[in-house]
C-alpha cells in the first residue's frame, strides 16, 4: 500500500536548513512495508493542504504530516487538515500526545495535531520535532494497516 509524507516547514521549504523529520517517517513506513516516496517539504498553511490532496489523488492510503502543529502564529497544519477531513479519528491524536507526555515530554500536550479520514485515506498530523515524530510513530505505525482496512469496510 502507498503512503505519503508531508513536511510543513517554512524554513526547510525555503532552504534555510534540511528537514530531518520527514526522512524519519519515510524510513519507518518503508520498514513497515509501505510504498512511500521521499517527503514533500512545503511551507505551512495552504501548501500543506495542497500536498495532502495531491498525495491522496496519487493513491496514498496514509498521509503523515510533520510540523505546523504548535502554537506559533504560522502553525496552521491542523486547521488546513481539518478542512479536508470527512471525519476525525481523535483517539490517534490523543494517544500521540499522551505517549509523549508519558515519555517525560510535558510539552507534547501542546501539540494540536489531528487525525482523520479523507475519502479512503488516513491523515495524521505529527509534531515537527524528531522526538515528537519518534513518539508519534511509536503510536501510529502499529495501527496503520488496521485503520486503512477499516476505512474501506474490511472485516476486523
Amino acid at each position: 500500500m502507498r503512503a505519503a509524507v508531508v513536511v510543513a516547514s517554512n524554513r526547510a521549504a525555503a532552504g534555510v536548513y534540511d528537514d530531518t523529520t520527514g526522512p524519519l517517517i519515510v524510513d519507518a513506513l518503508r520498514a513497515d512495508g509501505w510504498e512511500v516516496a521521499d517527503p514533500d517539504v512545503v511551507p505551512d498553511g495552504e501548501p500543506v493542504g495542497l500536498a495532502i490532496r495531491a498525495a491522496i489523488a496519487d493513491g496514498a492510503r496514509v498521509v503523515l504530516t510533520t510540523g505546523g502543529t504548535g502554537l506559533t502564529p504560522t502553525d496552521r497544519t491542523p486547521e488546513v487538515t481539518r478542512d479536508l477531513l470527512d471525519r476525525e479519528v481523535p483517539g490517534i491524536a490523543e494517544a500521540i500526545r499522551a505517549y509523549g507526555v508519558a515519555q517525560g515530554v510535558p510539552t507534547a500536550a501542546l501539540s494540536r495535531g489531528l487525525a482523520g479520514v479523507v475519502g479512503r485515506t488516513l491523515v495524521v498530523n505529527l509534531p515537527g520535532s524528531t522526538g515528537g515524530v519518534r513518539d508519534g510513530l511509536a503510536v501510529v505505525v502499529p495501527v496503520l494497516r488496521h485503520a486503512v482496512e477499516q476505512i474501506v469496510g474490511s472485516d476486523h
